[in-house]
């Protein structure tokens, strides 16, 4: 059995690849799809094979994936582009033959007004039409998405946000790979709905307080309105696009978009998830 991975040097993708190796999954079983082939030159040490194939080359992708029985679809990270670039990786996969594809989508969909949300969902539509049998990871938020926390809780002993009370069931990245891993190894998967939450769920002031174990000091959250969050967030460098797509999240999140009971993660991978502190550690 040959399994694929998109986005294979990014953070997800690169963890799902670890996973498989952990699972004895055979190095040359697994392809790497990737864009950038001297980004992926530690994987073509492991023996892990490489396909040089963007998103949005069709046909790059089909000559990729031919052969692969099983591809992992980690979504694209270009917001506004990833309707069209799922749509070319779900056609070059069907081209090729490939008979099974897991996607990593998002927690509580179905009900989600996030602004991620409409690109999953359209992901999802062309899957179901696509023939193809797939299973949908719905991941949650990662931990790692805090990290900016850290600095600004050693600079001035705070956490910014503008979410209130939310709580939110995050887990790291490795934990969603090590999901993913499972998935795509198991059989009778076709079909399945996962939705991968992390447990205990915690509130900004919880965050803070895991923040706080991994830099050694004490750290508040500071609740601001989505204007003060973005200017907060473009003071820390994220560009003003960024700024104001995560600011504006944070109302939503309140709302309990990033919030769930589902117990699925942690019944699939075999263990607790990650908390903040082990994610923001590493």
């Amino acid at each position: 059995m040959r399994i694929a991975v998109t986005g294979a040097t990014g953070h997800l993708g690169g963890h799902v690849i670890e996973s498989l190796l952990t699972r004895e999954v055979a190095a040359a079983d697994i392809v790497a799809i990737v864009r950038d082939e001297a980004k992926a030159a530690n994987l073509a040490t492991k023996g892990v094979r490489l396909g040089v194939a963007s998103y949005e080359d069709e046909a790059a992708l089909a000559a990729a994936l031919e052969g692969v029985d099983r591809l992992v679809l980690v979504s694209g990270s270009e917001v506004g582009k990833r309707v069209a670039q799922h749509t070319s990786i779900i056609s070059a996969a069907k081209a090729a033959g490939v008979e099974f594809i897991a996607y990593t989508s998002l927690l509580n969909l179905d009900t989600s007004e996030l602004g991620l949300a409409p690109e999953h969902a359209a992901t999802e539509e062309v899957l179901a039409q696509s023939g193809i049998d797939h299973a949908l990871l719905r991941n949650g938020w990662y931990w790692e998405n805090y990290a900016s926390a850290i600095d600004s809780g050693r600079a001035v002993g705070k956490f910014f946000g503008a979410a209130g009370s939310a709580k939110v069931s995050g887990a790291a990245r490795r934990d969603y790979a090590e999901a993913a891993a499972v998935v795509v190894t198991s059989e009778n998967q076709a079909g399945r709905v996962y939705e991968f939450a992390g447990s205990p769920a915690l509130t900004y002031q919880g965050i803070a307080d895991e923040v706080a174990a991994v830099i050694g000091a004490q750290v508040t959250y500071v609740d601001q309105t989505v204007d003060e969050y973005r200017a907060t967030l473009e003071g820390f460098g994220l560009p003003a696009a960024i700024a104001q797509m995560f600011a504006e999240m944070d109302p939503i999140i309140a709302q309990g978009a990033l919030y769930s009971e589902s117990t699925d993660l942690q019944d699939l991978i075999g263990r607790p998830s990650s908390t903040v502190s082990d994610a923001l550690s590493v």
